[in-house]
């Protein structure tokens, strides 16, 4: 833990960012050998700055320390932008991932994140303050976290769609 203090010392171009740092899962996976077995970890890391980037990352080691903090620099490196309107998603949406599927649907100001624990670390970090979520299919908080950021990240807000048709606000409504 000590280790993990001093790095926090040191000044970095992510420390501009305040990144909010999430464990979703933490796995112990056992590997039989000749020799007896060999234990080790995995660390399901989500990452957000609260302001519209998310990135999720998986850390495998020997220590449950060096785990997480393999995840948190994977997941670093995986951040997206995601959509914010109004502290909510744009639009309703299904997303799936293997046997796992999440639905995103928007909710009124003062609704608060309505998610369970492996869809809510990734709202959270994303920085969703009023949105409803429901986990459908697998549980396997692998499969959820992947559907979760690839709905997230096939969300479109009017601005970006606008700017895809080549179009102003205006000519929209008119």
């Amino acid at each position: 833990m000590a280790r993990d203090n001093n790095r926090k010392n040191f000044k970095t171009k992510d420390d501009a960012q305040q990144l909010i740092e999430k464990m979703v899962k933490i796995n112990r996976v056992t590997k039989v050998v000749k020799g007896g077995k060999n234990f080790s970890f995995n660390a399901i890391m989500v990452v957000g700055d609260g302001k519209g980037k998310v990135g999720w990352g998986l850390g495998k080691a020997l220590e449950v320390t060096d785990a997480i903090a393999k995840g948190i620099e994977e997941a670093k490196r995986n951040l997206i932008d995601v959509p914010i309107v109004n502290g909510t998603v744009p639009h309703e949406l299904i997303a799936k991932y293997g046997a796992g599927k999440v639905l995103l649907k928007p909710a009124s100001v003062g609704t608060g994140v309505i998610a369970g624990g492996v869809v809510r670390s990734v709202l959270e970090c994303a920085g969703y303050h009023n949105i409803l979520s429901k986990s459908m299919g697998s549980s396997n908080a692998h499969n959820i976290v992947k559907a979760t950021i690839k709905g997230l990240s096939m969300m479109k807000s009017e601005s970006m769609i606008l700017k895809e048709r080549k179009i102003s606000k205006e000519k929209l409504y008119n």
